[in-house]
């Protein structure tokens, strides 16, 4: 959708959250006078306190909060929806000829620039960031966007067509998106997100966008030892270049996993596109340091190592960090939200291990543990049920020996207990910190 085509539409900005006032204030540099929609399903006064100064200063707004917020839906021809509002949600109180879109459909419509995607289940931001941090230091004007950073209708009024935009794409910003990127990066696909799609095949043809609309002059890395991945590929018209046929002679990395070094082929395979030197390319390697809550050593605290990695939200990610740490993972954190996936492989997985002590989180806490238990009900384990995050930690230092590790990757969501994996992974830190000193 063109710019020039939402002048004389009546818009409605769904979702008032950092990509929702991004979008509102984007449009107020093109339509300074238009009055426009705003929805959401909290009331004004419980919005952020950024979100409700924008607002205010805006006299030519229209207002939709609280509960009853989507009977407005059918008053606007364009609606510009947040990625998190399901858009099955929306179906009932949507008209004929209404056009649903979003900010990254507006984005990769207008812009001049050229556009490098990152997907997949895991491992999105430490790829997008290292690219990113590859072509800024080789004189790319690059620009970080999408589901990191900042939001990218923020960065359109100013992209020129020398500029080149990584971004972060997750599945829901890929749904219903008619453009796929010049450069496509997919690492790889698990089952994730079955509370928002219909079943895990939504989930996998909402990522599938990414290259979908490819053209034969675009290029698509990919993770080639994905079977999922492998089919969507078959279907891409773009220059296909697998992660595994990216060598390195000398790899020097603070990443750390084979997770990772899938991660760090498919940035070498993007630079490379670029014509950057190898010795270039693994100098800003070497240099990059770990995002927080992605496997991250926080310390050791009374002999015992402690090790955050709050962002698993699958088992496949917390059965990476036990390839990763090995036998010296003694406690391990698990549970959260529950999205109806199987824990049967990261049950056989903990099996194998050497820990000791499970932490567990409601509500699939409970439920990691009976498929443990259903597999091999002769092995023993500490299970311990805590409903909060410092309870926890005073568990796991009371049942983990020195020089063991104690790991918090919890193959599920935080919601419920906590707002979101940041809180969860700054909360563990914080009572870490708070015990280990005492």
């Amino acid at each position: 959708m063109k710019l020039k085509d939402l002048k004389a539409k009546k818009i409605l900005v769904l979702g008032l959250g950092i990509e929702g006032i991004d979008t509102l204030k984007f449009l107020r540099k093109f339509f300074s006078k238009k009055v426009l929609g705003i929805g959401d399903r909290l009331e004004l006064k419980n919005l952020n306190s950024k979100a409700q100064n924008i607002i205010k200063k805006d006299k030519n707004l229209n207002f939709h909060l609280g509960e009853d917020y989507l009977k407005a839906l059918k008053n606007y021809d364009i609606v510009i929806k947040s990625p998190g509002i399901q858009p099955r949600t929306l179906k009932s109180f949507l008209k004929k000829g209404q056009r649903i879109t979003s900010q990254t459909e507006i984005f990769f419509n207008n812009c001049p620039g050229k556009i490098i995607g990152v997907t997949g289940t895991k491992g999105k931001s430490t790829t997008t960031s290292l690219i990113y941090k590859i072509l800024k230091e080789n004189g790319i004007k690059a620009y970080l966007t999408g589901n990191i950073e900042k939001p990218a209708l923020s960065l359109l009024d100013s992209a020129k067509p020398e500029s080149v935009y990584v971004y972060e794409l997750s599945s829901h910003q890929l749904l219903n998106l008619k453009k796929s990127p010049h450069i496509a990066v997919f690492l790889n696909i698990y089952p994730e997100h079955l509370d928002y799609y219909k079943d895990f095949k939504e989930y996998l043809l909402a990522k599938s966008n990414i290259t979908r609309y490819q053209k034969k002059t675009d290029y698509l890395v990919f993770h080639s030892k994905n079977k999922l991945v492998n089919e969507v590929v078959k279907k891409s018209k773009a220059k296909k270049i697998p992660i595994s046929s990216v060598k390195i002679k000398k790899l020097d990395t603070l990443l750390k996993g084979n997770f990772n070094i899938q991660n760090i082929k498919a940035a070498i395979a993007v630079a490379r596109l670029f014509k950057i030197k190898d010795k270039n390319i693994l100098k800003s390697i070497k240099n990059f340091k770990p995002l927080p809550y992605r496997l991250e050593d926080i310390g050791i605290y009374k002999g015992i190592k402690f090790y955050n990695d709050a962002l698993s939200t699958v088992p496949e990610a917390t059965i990476a960090a036990l390839d990763t740490l090995g036998d010296k993972v003694e406690t391990i954190f698990l549970g959260g939200f529950d999205r109806g996936i199987d824990f049967k492989n990261l049950a056989k997985r903990i099996l194998k291990s050497k820990i000791k002590t499970l932490i567990l989180f409601q509500t699939t806490g409970d439920k990691i543990f009976r498929q443990i238990i259903a597999l091999d009900d002769k092995k023993k384990y500490k299970a311990i049920m805590v409903q909060n995050m410092k309870d926890g930690v005073e568990q796991a230092f009371k049942y983990t020996k020195k020089g063991k590790i104690c790991l918090l990757s919890t193959a599920s969501p935080s919601f419920g207990l906590f707002k979101d994996y940041k809180e969860k992974g700054d909360l563990f830190k914080k009572y870490v910190k708070l015990y280990g000193k005492r």
